[in-house]
């Protein structure tokens, strides 16, 4: 199951990331890492972006993005 997969006011715990080098490390350097909690507060109408909290900030996320990160 990805992020994109969680609906809105749900929490899920990051498992894993996929992507590979700058994308992925772009992903890490939001604070986005294993273990962390992330919860989903809105999801645009057509689904793109994908407005998440994660450790205590307001994160907006890609559609894309949000499929790379997976979570339980």
């Amino acid at each position: 199951m990805t992020l994109r997969d969680v609906k809105v006011g749900q929490t899920a715990s990051v498992v894993k990331l996929h992507g590979e080098g700058a994308v992925k490390r772009r992903i890490m350097d939001m604070g986005i890492t294993k273990g962390v909690s992330i919860f989903v507060r809105k999801v645009a109408p057509l689904g793109d972006p994908v407005e998440v909290t994660v450790r205590g900030y307001e994160l907006s996320l890609r559609k894309a993005d949000a499929e790379m990160i997976e979570v339980q």
